[in-house]
């Protein structure tokens, strides 16, 4: 059994994008790397920066930022923090590129809140939970809706 953002079980890894916080169950993560050469597809969605081989494996490779509705791009120094976490989903492999990986992290299931209102509506939101830390908030994120097709 995987773990699921409102479970709380097991470890998680920490991300950034544009300063909000998220965090993915480490169940999930295969590697991370550095972002490298994404070719692009012509015709792909918005959210999708392009294709990467990983080991002779087609990794297609999510934009962090369009994907969770942030606007903007990374700095020139902030492109030097970037990564790409590489994440298998039942067997789909997906690449997503985030601004800074942040830390392990673990917490208790009553620990979990609901998405913000708003959010839950749409179908395809990849958060499905926050948790609140003295620093601030870490959205969960769910990895099959993040890897939908």
């Amino acid at each position: 059994m995987t773990d699921t953002p409102r479970d709380g079980r097991g470890a998680w890894l920490g991300f950034s994008l544009k300063g909000q916080r998220y965090a993915l169950s480490l169940t999930s993560v295969r590697e991370v790397i550095r972002p490298g050469d994404i070719t692009p597809v012509p015709g792909a969605p918005d959210d999708v920066l392009g294709i990467v081989n990983l080991r002779g494996q087609i990794v297609p490779v999510l934009d962090g930022r369009r994907r969770f509705g942030l606007d903007g791009v990374a700095s020139a120094d902030e492109e030097d923090a970037q990564r790409v976490i590489v994440f298998d989903d039942g067997g789909t492999v997906v690449g997503m590129r985030i601004d800074v990986i942040g830390d392990m992290l673990t917490f208790n299931p009553d620990e979990v809140d609901p998405p913000p209102p708003g959010r839950a509506e749409r179908r395809d939101d990849p958060v499905s939970g926050v948790i609140t830390r003295e620093d601030g908030f870490i959205a969960l994120v769910d990895v099959q809706k993040l890897c939908r097709a």
